[in-house]
């Protein structure tokens, strides 16, 4: 048998048709570089892909803090103070841990106890969010909390409130919370 003989199609004959047979295939150089290919486009798209579910977890952040606002102010605006978060119905996501924290998959919540001697003044983390696990390039630990002021004086049930993070990536992953910042 002559090499040729060897690369020849075959012929195939079924109730007297005949059919030729071709060898199909893709070369080694054509799988690699489909494969390199796909590891370029993996290299850019799950680095992406993880910023993007840090972000949907930390999206959490600012919808509990908005929900805390809304119930201050209300209470302050009727009560002309500040309340706790018993006095002003306000409950974190997740489940209770103790008399002010709540645990969330991603997050714990704190709040400071608003007291007799701080009731008509300002509170200092008043509602305090940590993540438990790491976002980005947000470390473990991180926070978002969140001091209250009440107005005085003809501003009295008017509260401020200043937002703080542990740190800018943290701020990067939920810019939202920073707008809920209002003052006097």
């Amino acid at each position: 048998m002559d090499v040729d003989e060897q690369f020849r199609s075959k012929k195939c004959v079924t109730n007297n048709k005949e059919y030729t047979m071709k060898k199909q295939g893709f070369t080694l150089i054509e799988l690699m570089v489909v494969i390199v290919i796909m590891g370029i486009l993996a290299a850019v798209a799950v680095p992406k892909l993880f910023g993007m579910i840090a972000k949907s977890k930390a999206s959490e952040v600012p919808t509990a803090a908005g929900s805390y606002i809304n119930m201050q102010d209300a209470f302050a605006l009727e009560r002309n103070e500040l309340g706790s978060w018993t006095e002003i119905g306000y409950s974190a996501p997740g489940k209770k841990k103790h008399a002010s924290s709540y645990e969330s998959d991603n997050f714990v919540y704190f709040g400071t106890a608003v007291n007799s001697t701080n009731a008509k003044t300002s509170v200092t983390d008043a509602l305090k969010i940590q993540n438990k696990a790491k976002l980005d390039d947000c470390a473990i630990g991180g926070y978002w909390s969140m001091d209250i002021t009440n107005g005085t004086g003809n501003n009295q049930g008017n509260v401020a409130y200043d937002t703080k993070t542990s740190s800018a990536q943290c701020e990067g992953l939920a810019p939202a919370f920073k707008k809920l910042a209002k003052t006097l």
